[in-house]
């Protein structure tokens, strides 16, 4: 096995132990019962990946403080209840038992065969309709002019690029065309930027919590997660920000290459940073020699605060040429339109259209020409458009919340696409498997951290219908309920009724 995941290093393995809930056993568990049950628990819950090769009993044990004689037991259990498999010389890694269903990955659409389960898992708006549609058509019409050629375009096509850069230059941030790369989604971006900036074992910063996706790309291409906690000076329910002191920390004691920052209605809080505090991370950026990679890809999505309030994008107060920002047309227009889009200097650019070479030589002609029109056309009313939709949800559900589950805690954000929810105790991972028993799909919150950190959180999207909310709602406390009842955190006297 040769992906990221295939070796996991004892300290790794004890961090990722510690945050594991398991059902309550009667009488008092010994020390490799213990042991058993949380690696089967994060094994089911797919948080230990099926195919992860275990630490040696030595050094597991040593990092634990635990006998040899301790893991061994547990990991004879866990071969024995199909968790284990071993083969001298080459180790043992994590499998699932005969029939096991693998664990469901709430971060992917609900399948069509499950109608009646509720997604609050994925973060996707439904297209903006007529305007799609009515772009669709225009690209249509644009189409044989470009047919007559190759197709293939590896920067993108201009008249987007053309789009991409006159929108960053509208919002404070002079842009020219040669400065725009378009991709295959804002991933394809990411996917360009982290091989031309990063060497396997490199250490990157990333905010706690943030975007899932992208933390499990950064690991799966060998980078070395440094994480630096979101800040709430008011409490739980109070608004998040970056902890200056923090960053600093972490900028100047680890000297990451890169730093991954989502500074625009982050994923998953909703935050806003302010420009003062970009300030102060760009200049401790430039001081450690650290490259800041901008995810903006929700950076349209302010349902909650007036234009004339939204700051700078980050780059427009980059000095040193030290910032690549990535965009895209999912999370605004639609996530069936796979079009993203890159911005550093001109050299870069290059540098990563001819690196793309080798993976997908361009982006879909007709899927550029839609998103052209829609930028250049169209892009007030489509904000209006997706800004009502995000902002009836986000009251609705808030509403539901506080009523059927008073005990738990959020701050309703100025924009993004989710709620991010603090669960009083109940475990994220025994919600989402819950959840699948009252037919609704959760996101747990240890998705979006590093090692197993945020446990207790629950990211909620912005994408159901207000009129969905109150059932939506009553699934999720129903499940809560369930998972307090099974012992996975909370107690059952704590614990919500369903409405």
């Amino acid at each position: 096995m040769s992906d990221w995941h295939s070796t996991l290093t004892p300290p790794a393995l004890a961090r990722l132990l510690r945050t594991a809930r398991v059902p309550d056993r009667p009488g008092r568990p010994t020390a490799y019962r213990t042991l058993t049950d949380r690696i089967g628990a994060l094994v089911a819950d797919g948080r230990l990946p099926v195919g992860t090769r275990l630490p040696a009993e030595r050094e597991l044990a040593a990092e634990l403080g635990v006998s040899r004689t301790t893991v061994a037991a547990a990991y004879e259990a866990l071969r024995t209840e199909g968790y284990l498999h071993s083969r001298r010389g080459a180790g043992s890694w994590t499998t699932l038992p005969e029939g096991s269903r693998p664990p469901t990955d709430a971060l992917h659409p609900v399948p069509p065969d499950q109608p009646d389960t509720v997604d609050l898992g994925v973060a996707a708006l439904p297209a903006p309709q007529p305007y799609l549609g009515e772009a669709a058509a225009r690209a249509l019409e644009q189409l044989p002019a470009y047919a007559a050629g190759h197709g293939h375009y590896p920067t993108g096509v201009p008249v987007l690029r053309e789009a991409v850069a006159r929108r960053f230059t509208d919002r404070g941030l002079p842009t020219t065309p040669d400065q725009i790369l378009i991709t295959t989604g804002a991933m394809g971006a990411l996917h360009l930027a982290r091989r031309a900036l990063l060497g396997r074992g490199d250490r990157v910063a990333v905010e706690a919590p943030s975007y899932a996706h992208t933390l499990q790309a950064l690991r799966r291409g060998g980078a070395r997660l440094v994480p630096v906690p979101l800040a709430r000076p008011d409490g739980p329910a109070g608004p998040t920000r970056w902890s200056h002191g923090d960053w600093q920390r972490v900028l100047r004691g680890a000297a990451p290459r890169l730093a991954y920052v989502i500074p625009d209605f982050h994923n998953p809080t909703g935050a806003l940073i302010d420009e003062e505090q970009r300030r102060h991370l760009l200049a401790d950026a430039r001081a450690a020699g650290t490259t800041v990679l901008v995810d903006e890809t929700t950076a349209e999505l302010g349902w909650g605060v007036p234009d004339s309030a939204l700051p700078r994008p980050l780059a427009a107060l980059d000095r040193s040429a030290q910032v690549v920002t990535v965009g895209s047309a999912g999370k605004l227009f639609w996530g069936g339109l796979r079009i993203g889009w890159l911005r550093a200097a001109p050299a870069l650019v290059r540098e990563l259209a001819a690196n793309r070479a080798f993976s997908d030589i361009g982006t879909p002609v007709l899927d550029q020409l839609i998103a052209a029109a829609l930028l250049t056309d169209r892009l007030p009313e489509v904000r209006a458009h997706q800004h009502q939709r995000l902002r009836a949800s986000a009251e609705a559900l808030a509403g539901e919340l506080g009523r059927q589950l008073p005990g738990w805690s959020f701050a309703m954000p100025p924009g993004g696409l989710a709620l991010w929810l603090a669960t009083g105790g109940v475990s994220g991972t025994a919600l989402a498997r819950a959840g699948e028993r009252t037919g609704v799909r959760l996101a747990a919150g240890a998705r979006f951290g590093v090692d197993g950190a945020f446990e207790d959180y629950l990211r909620i999207p912005l994408t159901v219908p207000p009129a969905a909310a109150p059932e939506a709602v009553a699934r999720l406390a129903e499940a809560a309920a369930q998972a307090a009842r099974g012992g996975y955190g909370g107690t059952a006297q704590d614990a919500p009724s369903a409405a």
